[in-house]
């Protein structure tokens, strides 16, 4: 009996780690699929916007400023909870907040925004998910912040919080308007 006895413990050992490891890993989004665009430029788009579809929106747009892509849809209930902190912080904060309608219906997008408010200073309109895809996106909600000259400097999975908004973005967001 004390043959397996050891064996044992040590499974059990390893297997208690590889638990915590992964617990761990679970607690911040952000860090646990890190993105391969920090430190590159954005991807290229040029998508119409929801609010004027005749309008045509690219990265080009936000040149000079630092930004926040928030890639969002009508049909994710994430998205639910995540929009009225992101209608806080387009209140509170002079940083333009740009959103990706990602794989939605113009009409059911606009009806939510006309629902819900819209904290975006423009949404753009990639029905068929392909700008998702450049940038990686592989859930829905997510967001990128962009500095000055069109370089993604961080990647945000899931929903943000007041707190993350504090601690993480309005810090990075500094430091990028004054480089």
């Amino acid at each position: 009996m004390k043959r397996f006895l050891l064996p044992l413990l040590i499974f059990l050992g390893l297997a208690t780690l590889l638990c915590l490891a992964l617990l761990g890993a679970s607690r911040d989004e952000s860090q646990a699929l890190p993105s391969p665009l920090i430190g590159k430029p954005a991807p290229y788009y040029s998508l119409p916007r929801l609010d004027q579809l005749e309008k045509i929106s690219t990265p080009q747009d936000l040149q000079g400023q630092v930004w926040i892509l928030n890639v969002w849809a009508s049909w994710c209930v994430s998205c639910r909870e995540e929009h009225p902190v992101l209608l806080q912080f387009s209140q509170n904060y002079h940083i333009p907040l740009i959103g990706l309608n990602y794989k939605d219906k113009v009409d059911a997008a606009t009806a939510w925004l006309m629902q819900y408010g819209n904290p975006y200073q423009w949404s753009i309109v990639d029905a068929e998910g392909l700008v998702g895809l450049d940038y990686g996106v592989y859930g829905v909600p997510e967001s990128f912040v962009i500095d000055k000259r069109g370089v993604v400097r961080h990647k945000h999975i899931g929903i943000l919080n007041d707190q993350q908004i504090r601690e993480k973005l309005l810090p990075l967001i500094e430091v990028l308007k004054n480089e």
